[in-house]
């Protein structure tokens, strides 16, 4: 998703709930991600106009998979999926910039930017092809890519993701959510303190999110001509993106697959790590 999200998670520190006795279902949890492993490399890459942090896992040890965050995360999100992944394939991680360790440039935060970035990434570390793994925003910067750079994308899934800004379920989200949104909100904010090279400007990364708030836009006829193998996955209980718009988003790519996880919402990927690692493998070890 892109940055229309940051829209509703502000709405969503206006209040709280009180919290319940009894046992939180899964969806309404936020679990804390385990650190990340220790990288074969990391390092800066000067892409675009900004230096691009990355680390590389399991280097050379099988086909490569980028690792795409949402709009107010960073590469240590993955901290679930990466030790499993890594198994079996290269793992590329990477921080979107302003977001992280990397640095911000006075350009719009847009699709084509991220993507760009993420393609110079690929040129810097000599990555002819690789697979996209995108959370949110990571997953519209993947559509994106399979998009306009169909030679570069190997297989996309998509978790999260919309391709229009009309797909937005209507506020006010529910009080259990709202109190979801605060915690997600004060852990995204000590997370870029913790990280950033700029700490104190986390403040002027919600306004730069904010001003581009009018995308995605991406074209039912440019989804049309997606080859990349692909996998449109999100939560049961999502609550940004209408379930209409998920499917209608696996329906306009070719022979893409719809895939639900039960009792997640859109932090799925720390919620259930065990089932969406599993469909993650079903679609990268698949023959399409």
């Amino acid at each position: 998703m892109k940055q229309t999200l940051i829209l509703f998670l502000i709405v969503l520190i206006s209040g709280t709930c009180a919290t319940s006795q009894k046992t939180v279902p899964l969806w309404q949890t936020l679990p804390h991600v385990p650190p990340m492993p220790s990288a074969d490399i990391s390092g800066f890459a000067p892409v675009n106009g900004i230096r691009l942090y990355y680390a590389i896992f399991n280097q050379h040890g099988g086909q490569p998979v980028i690792l795409l965050h949402g709009s107010l995360g960073s590469s240590d999100d993955w901290g679930f999926e990466t030790p499993l992944l890594d198994k079996t394939h290269e793992v590329i991680v990477l921080d979107s910039r302003g977001r992280g360790r990397s640095t911000i440039s006075s350009q719009p935060l847009t699709t084509e930017l991220l993507a760009s970035d993420v393609l110079s990434l690929m040129d810097f570390l000599k990555i002819p092809k690789a697979s996209i793994v995108g959370w949110s925003e990571g997953g519209v910067t993947g559509l994106f890519l399979a998009i306009h750079h169909p030679k570069r994308i190997d297989k996309l899934f998509a978790f999260g993701a919309n391709y229009s800004v009309s797909s937005y379920l209507p506020m006010p989200l529910s009080p259990a959510m709202k109190a979801v949104g605060d915690r997600y909100m004060a852990r995204a904010q000590a997370t870029y303190q913790q990280l950033s090279p700029t700490p104190n400007r986390f403040g002027n990364l919600l306004e730069a999110l904010e001003r581009d708030s009018m995308e995605p836009e991406l074209k039912p006829a440019d989804l049309a001509k997606i080859k990349a193998p692909t996998v449109i996955a999100d939560g049961q209980y999502e609550q940004f993106i209408t379930h209409k718009e998920t499917a209608m988003l696996a329906h306009l790519i070719p022979n893409a697959k719809l895939v639900i996880i039960s009792n997640v919402s859109h932090s799925g990927p720390i919620q259930d790590p065990g089932h969406f690692h599993e469909a993650v493998m079903h679609l990268l070890h698949s023959n399409r």
